[in-house]
């Protein structure tokens, strides 16, 4: 059996074209075979910085399927990059299947820093990012609740994901879930001429947008819950403060 390949995940700008690095353009110039998430979007791309290699596709709708045959063929000898429509695959993207699956065949992954949407969004917000939970998409209908419930005692900042069309309408959820005054920042068409970071209450927040309709790719920033005071007990010992 000749030498195995290697997989290289390659982070792609989530907005300025600019935003690719000189890395990732040489990986992907010198790799045998390209698995993008849209051929589409990825040969934009692809033809601004003159890259010609093998482009095909590989989907959340088919990764299952294609999976173990891309395995082989990096154990064949391929050198294989993957990139997603946006910012770094595996993130809400496809690419965990494929990693996971090369890891347990002991196939080499070569992972790129680069661009992933919620990290200007969190940096930006002037919450703490010391400390954060990456929530990405909610479940859409079932379980939804529940997570909203779990995360209404979250005391770090958690980051989302959603879709323009369904902003306020989680905004108001988020507000009924974790109060109407908790602080948040909506980041919108992060890396593009049109960035915008709109701060303030949930309800605040959820109005602005009710009547400005939003676009592009968004990330909500949520403050965490402040954390219990602890109050002083009669020993000098710390009592957290109890309901009871």
């Amino acid at each position: 059996m000749g030498m195995s390949g290697k997989l290289y995940i390659v982070p792609t700008p989530v907005g300025n074209l600019e935003d690719m690095t000189f890395r990732a353009v040489s990986v992907l110039k010198k790799a045998d075979l390209i698995l993008a998430e849209d051929t589409r979007t990825s040969s934009v791309l692809l033809k601004h910085y003159d890259i010609h290699g093998r482009l095909e596709s590989h989907h959340k709708f088919n990764e299952h399927k294609t999976v173990s045959m891309i395995k082989d063929r990096i154990l064949d000898g391929l050198n294989v990059a993957l990139v997603s429509d946006a910012g770094t695959p595996g993130i809400s993207d496809p690419g965990f299947l494929l990693v996971r699956t090369c890891v347990q065949e002991g196939i080499e992954v070569e992972t790129l820093p680069g661009a992933t949407a919620f990290v200007p969004a969190l940096v930006s917000s002037g919450y703490p990012c010391d400390r954060f939970c990456f929530e990405g998409f909610l479940p859409v209908k079932k379980g939804r609740q529940t997570r909203l419930s779990e995360l209404a005692d979250e005391t770090r900042t958690m980051v989302f994901y959603e879709s323009p069309y369904r902003l306020v309408k989680t905004l108001e959820q988020f507000a009924e879930f974790f109060g109407p005054e908790r602080g948040c920042s909506v980041a919108r068409e992060i890396s593009k001429v049109h960035e915008e970071h709109r701060r303030g209450t949930l309800s605040e927040v959820a109005a602005w947008y009710a009547e400005h309709e939003p676009k592009g790719e968004i990330v909500i920033i949520v403050e965490g819950k402040e954390p219990q005071k602890k109050s002083r007990g009669r020993y000098g010992c710390d009592e957290a403060d109890t309901d009871r």
